[in-house]
């Protein structure tokens, strides 16, 4: 399977736990690895036999701003089924990085990843 990689979407959202994170909102970035058969769009040359990486993007961004959810996984699970509704994407795998989460020590990022493929 060939990869498709899109990395560091970014989005403000509203996402979390506690009332402050929903009532500020804060940025949410996103890594995505789309894994599919780019043979028959490179053969054709053809954008039509492949995914479109800039409108996935802009529905991950989308996702980001859209409806609250509490918890990361959810956001990741979403963004997952949004991708797989392209039909030649088989598998992706979704990073959601939290950089500004409520954690009262020293840290760098929190992330969640999950890979969802088609049944």
């Amino acid at each position: 399977m060939d990869r498709v990689a899109l990395r560091g979407l970014r989005a403000r959202g509203h996402h979390g736990v506690f009332p402050e994170e929903r009532e500020k909102g804060q940025v949410f970035v996103v890594d995505l690895v789309l894994g599919l058969d780019t043979r028959p769009a490179a053969a054709a040359d053809d954008l039509t036999l492949t995914v479109h990486y800039g409108v996935v993007a802009e529905e991950v961004v989308a996702e980001i701003q859209g409806e609250p959810v509490e918890l990361i996984e959810t956001l990741a699970e979403r963004i997952a089924e949004r991708c797989l509704r392209h039909e030649p994407v088989r598998e992706v795998e979704v990073v959601v990085h939290k950089p500004d989460a409520p954690i009262t020590v020293p840290f760098d990022d929190v992330t969640i990843t999950i890979t969802r493929s088609r049944p």
